[in-house]
């Protein structure tokens, strides 16, 4: 039987540097999986129009899931015949997780008024304040802000605060996810999911191949996908320590941060030769 890996990656701190959204010190291994044929598959909190740049500008032509397993989109080409459970939207084929974004917006328009001053979110925020919180451009930020399946809540309160309003989120059926700077809320969904049912749609259509899932990541967001994974790679990070995971088996950690160690640890999981 062939051997067939698929790579799940997270995007910022992980295959993008934290500070700059660079991918550079990775090109050279990119372009050796492209010549290999090995996938490269976002796994990330960004929206479909951010992704849709973002694959182009790291030359990726495979599938991409976005807002934090909320959605699958793959390209006509990827698997020969019709994945399963999907539709065709946007040029891709689609499969959900969960509830589109009106349904998260009046949840936390709910909970405004117990909440006071204490949180703001995507669709309260302007373009401006958008770049501020996440040091975007502007055309960044407008891509970030169209989305589909959840909301970014900026938490403005304190620490126990914080923790009430998860709690009351909770309650109220949603699964808020606690990134690097926001709090995704969305329903149960998240990365590992999402991961998992790719690698059996990829397996069913290739029942001759041995499917090897390697996931990399840099945040707690992450963690339900590098738990999933075959081999998991914790990503080094200027500014948390590594995400806690629940397996100790098949792990690494880079020692280098973003995409420079993305990069190192795909080279020696792969023993990759450019």
């Amino acid at each position: 039987m062939n051997s067939q890996y698929l790579i799940f990656t997270d995007m910022d701190g992980t295959l993008l540097d934290h500070h700059t959204y660079s991918h550079e010190p990775a090109k050279n291994t990119l372009k050796t999986l492209k010549r290999l044929q090995i996938p490269v598959i976002p796994n990330t909190s960004k929206t479909f129009d951010e992704m849709l740049v973002l694959r182009e500008q790291i030359g990726l032509t495979g599938p991409f899931i976005v807002e934090n397993g909320a959605a699958i989109f793959i390209p006509h080409a990827f698997f020969k015949h019709k994945p399963a459970n999907t539709q065709w939207i946007n040029e891709h084929w689609l499969h959900q997780f969960t509830s589109k974004r009106s349904h998260w917006l009046n949840l936390l328009n709910r909970l405004e008024h117990d909440f006071s001053g204490l949180f703001t979110h995507f669709a309260n925020m302007d373009i401006n304040e958008i770049c501020e919180a996440t040091g975007l451009s502007p055309e960044q930020a407008q891509r970030a802000a169209n989305r589909h399946y959840g909301e970014p809540v900026l938490w403005l309160g304190d620490e126990r605060q914080k923790q009430l309003f998860i709690q009351a989120v909770r309650a109220m059926g949603a699964s808020p996810l606690i990134g690097g700077r926001f709090i995704h809320i969305s329903g149960e969904c998240n990365k590992g999911i999402a991961m998992r049912w790719l690698c059996n749609e990829y397996r069913r259509q290739h029942p001759d191949k041995l499917c090897t899932s390697i996931a990399l990541g840099d945040g707690n967001n992450d963690t339900a996908m590098l738990d999933a994974a075959d081999v998991a790679v914790r990503i080094k990070s200027p500014t948390h320590d590594f995400p806690r995971l629940n397996r100790t088996q098949n792990t690494l950690d880079s020692i280098s941060e973003g995409p420079k160690g993305w990069s190192e640890t795909v080279t020696h999981i792969l023993n990759l030769t450019s």
